[in-house]
């Protein structure tokens, strides 16, 4: 979330910027449990929602766990050799000293313009809104700052400590799971005489820290200082990711974020990005670690964009029964998890199945609890391994397969959820015939829909789906019958929302491209749309497909598609060699004409209510 200058309420738990203000609950709703949310305050249309109850964002069973890239992307173990950072990343021959007028002229005031989809009218986007932030710069003229500093923006511009200049800067890259945007400024005089900061490694406890940025209560900079009160792996709300975070004393307020913090040396330890407020806390921050920034400036420079966190695309469970070990067949030195379920499109569905137990990760032995050593003394989650590691990087295993030792090599890729928390920054999918308005499911939609507690208020088969359901295929979607915009051919469905469509004329829907396709091709008199719950719904093909254009000129809508999907039939089309879609003419024209253009250009009267 991003941050207006009032009063920060930072027991929020939005993790997608896709809030839109809601009726406040009565004052008898539930008493809010403690929560982490980004140390932005919400936009100016989520204001009114600010007291909101909040309630944790993920559930989890007892005794298990995920290896999602999200978990402990950062820790290394005793032994390991971190690489050597690029050129980029620790400057060579660089002079810096820890001269505070150094420091400062470093950190920078980030003013961003957002414009949000509107993801239960998806065709058209929110007012936008004027948030400020913090950053600090980096070597290779660029600057680092939180990524829901700058999510779904449409215009970035940052000014240096003492200046009266504000300056137009690009987006080069956004990680959404770890909450890291790259900006960069075209004019040189940007950086005249400024000399980028360096990184520190991880601090240790108990060390010294001072947070650097511009939050609310004035205009200048402000400092704060504090001491390194833990180090753990943390749920980063803008992602619904877990990674390393460091929990810190120092103050961190609405403008904070995306704010460096230094150590006693001067050298850059962490980026401030979320807070706890509860009323039983007080003073709790939390920082992003050098090994999470490293990660994503890595990433940016091998790759040439930001690529995620990877992971293995398993669920497992601890191992600590002895009973269990020895109906698994484990021997006495035999230790590690048990892999409960493997994710289809996973890379380990080639080289395991249920109830295999994963022993070591590149060589690191597992223990029963799923931990591995970390730093002197102590243990951290074994998932922290995979998400030190890159896309598309081979990860050796140790497998005990029915009490034999096997060992395989797998190549990591990017999590591929069927629901998935957020959507990158791009502009939802639509598809709209005969009125019947058909979008994806994804944890934006659901918080649209249903508000800040949408996994308490949203229908229990999506709500399974979001947590236990996996994709059987690259691309497979939940499409859903969002809403049913009235008129004469759909009467008597005008009810029907948010229900999943199975089938069409028998034919299973596994995306929306597949829906699409299905529907322009075909030439049966019925188009029958197979739901869950059992529910069904028939239109004559003819009469649907003419009518939409008179529906959409009703409500104002300029396409029958979102983008993305034109593009895709359009595709298609071409690599069948016929002149386009088979759907409603004029809209597909009018579609043409708009593909270059987000959709959201008409402004249509509409509410929506917030995710968690």
């Amino acid at each position: 979330m991003i941050l207006p200058a009032q009063d920060t309420d930072t027991s929020q738990l939005e993790a997608a910027p896709a809030d839109i203000a809601e009726p406040e609950q009565p004052s008898s709703a539930r008493k809010p449990p403690r929560s982490r949310a980004p140390a932005e305050q919400p936009s100016a249309e989520d204001a009114s929602a600010a007291t909101q109850r909040q309630r944790r964002g993920t559930r989890r069973q007892a005794g298990g766990g995920t290896t999602s890239a999200a978990a402990d992307d950062n820790l290394q173990p005793p032994g390991h050799v971190v690489p050597v950072q690029p050129v980029a990343f620790r400057p060579k021959g660089s002079k810096f000293t820890a001269d505070s007028d150094t420091l400062m002229e470093a950190v920078v005031k980030v003013f961003c313009v957002h414009t949000e989809p509107n993801f239960s009218l998806p065709w058209q986007r929110k007012r936008q809104y004027s948030s400020n932030s913090s950053g600090f710069i980096i070597s290779g003229r660029r600057i680092l700052t939180n990524a829901h500093c700058v999510d779904h923006h449409t215009q970035v511009k940052v000014k240096r400590r003492g200046s009266d200049k504000k300056y137009v800067a690009s987006v080069l890259a956004v990680g959404t799971e770890c909450d890291i945007a790259m900006l960069t400024v075209e004019d040189d005089s940007f950086w005249s005489g400024v000399e980028p900061v360096v990184f520190g490694s991880l601090p240790q406890l108990q060390d010294a820290v001072t947070v650097v940025g511009y939050p609310i209560g004035g205009d200048t900079m402000s400092v704060t200082s504090g001491v390194v009160s833990r180090i753990e792996v943390t749920s980063y709300v803008h992602g619904a990711a877990e990674l390393l975070a460091v929990q810190i004393d120092a103050a961190i307020n609405s403008g904070n974020s995306g704010g460096p913090a230094f150590n006693s040396s001067g050298q850059c330890i962490g980026i401030a990005f979320q807070s706890l407020k509860h009323e039983d806390a007080e003073n709790i921050g939390y920082i992003i670690p050098e090994p999470v920034i490293a990660h994503f400036i890595n990433d940016y420079e091998r790759n040439g964009a930001y690529t995620g966190f990877p992971c293995l695309g398993v669920e497992w469970q601890k191992l600590e029964n002895p009973d269990m070990r020895k109906a698994l067949k484990m021997q006495a030195q035999h230790k590690g998890v048990l892999i409960r379920r493997v994710e289809p499109t996973a890379p380990l569905h080639t080289v395991t199945q249920q109830y295999n137990i994963l022993m070591s990760f590149d060589g690191v032995d597992i223990a029963n609890d799923g931990t591995v050593p970390f730093r002197s003394g102590e243990r951290i989650s074994f998932s922290y391994l995979v998400s030190q590691k890159y896309t598309n990087e081979q990860a050796v295993l140790r497998l005990l397969k029915d009490g034999q030792e096997v060992t395989e090599t797998v190549t990591l890729r990017a999590p591929n959820k069927l629901i998935p928390f957020h959507i990158k920054g791009k502009p939802p999918s639509y598809f709209i015939v005969a009125g019947l308005v058909f979008t994806p499911a994804t944890v934006p939609y659901l918080r649209s829909e249903y508000g800040k507690e949408y996994d308490f208020d949203a229908p229990v088969k999506l709500l399974d789906k979001m947590m236990h359901a996996m994709a059987d295929a690259e691309g497979q979607q939940v499409v859903l019958l969002s809403q049913v915009l009235a008129s004469e051919v759909n009467i008597g469905y005008e009810e029907m929302l948010n229900t999943q469509v199975l089938t069409l004329n028998g034919v299973k829907v596994n995306n929306m491209n597949d829906l699409v396709r299905l529907v322009d091709e075909c030439e049966d008199e019925y188009l029958h749309f197979d739901l869950d719950y059992n529910q069904k719904v028939v239109l004559a093909t003819k009469h649907a497909k003419t009518s939409t254009k008179e529906i959409l000129d009703t409500h104002c809508i300029a396409s029958d598609r979102s983008p993305d999907l034109l593009a895709a039939g359009a595709a298609a089309a071409a690599a069948n060699g016929t002149s386009g879609a088979a759907g409603d003419s004029d809209s597909g024209v009018k579609a043409a004409a708009a593909a270059g253009e987000k959709p959201g250009s008409s402004r249509a009267a509409g509410t929506s209510s917030r995710r968690r």
